[in-house]
């Protein structure tokens, strides 16, 4: 993990990357996240966290609990706790979405990859 020209959290990832917006409340978290053309993050859960998806641009193929959709730019999900899900870029634009998580924790620790496609689950 690092941090960009504002001090913020960044990270890279296999998939793209992300940034965090916001987190010093405790109770819950923003970040902005970039998914590369033609990668995916992995199919996962969280025990203790929901999140909201906002679109900014690109086309998101999102996957809830097996269930595959599109997402456009201004359109949104939310996602429950134990709820399975994953974006996919599968178009030749990044994907940029802003995420708000809400729950009680937001450690990367509370991942659990079903499917991973950079060997991680």
């Amino acid at each position: 993990m690092t941090t960009d020209k504002y001090e913020r959290e960044f990270d890279i990832r296999p998939w793209g990357s992300y940034t965090v917006l916001d987190d010093e409340l405790g109770n819950h978290k923003v970040k902005r996240i970039v998914v590369t053309p033609g990668k995916r993050l992995s199919y996962q859960v969280h025990a203790k966290r929901a999140e909201h998806w906002f679109i900014v641009s690109g086309v998101a193929t999102v996957t809830l609990d097996g269930e595959v959709f599109d997402l456009l730019p201004g359109q949104s999900v939310d996602i429950g706790i134990g709820v399975a899900h994953r974006c996919e870029n599968r178009g030749n634009e990044p994907v940029v979405f802003v995420e708000v998580q809400h729950g009680s924790y937001f450690g990367e620790d509370d991942i659990v990859r079903l499917e991973d496609d950079f060997g991680r689950a």
